[in-house]
């Protein structure tokens, strides 16, 4: 049986641009997180420690090597924009 050689150049260039629409969905995940992989399975510790990390450096997976928080740390929490009723 002879091979339909006009199907390879359709096949070729969506093979080509599945390819590249993941390569730059990848770029574009790993370029938002910091070049780090992207997370999977959060749980609650998860979020809250994120939460954390994008009050202390300003991004959720931004991390800080100091011993001691920076001082408008301790009034930037959640819990003073909630209303106590």
């Amino acid at each position: 049986m002879p091979v339909p050689w006009e199907a390879l150049i359709p096949f070729g260039l969506v093979t080509i641009m599945f390819g590249a629409t993941g390569t730059l969905l990848n770029t574009s995940k790993r370029l938002q997180n910091q070049g780090k992989p992207v997370r999977y399975n959060v749980d609650a510790w998860d979020d809250m420690m994120m939460d954390r990390d994008k009050r202390l450096t300003g991004h959720k997976r931004g991390q800080q090597a100091e011993p001691h928080a920076p001082e408008d740390f301790e009034t930037n929490s959640v819990w003073y924009t909630e209303r106590a009723s």
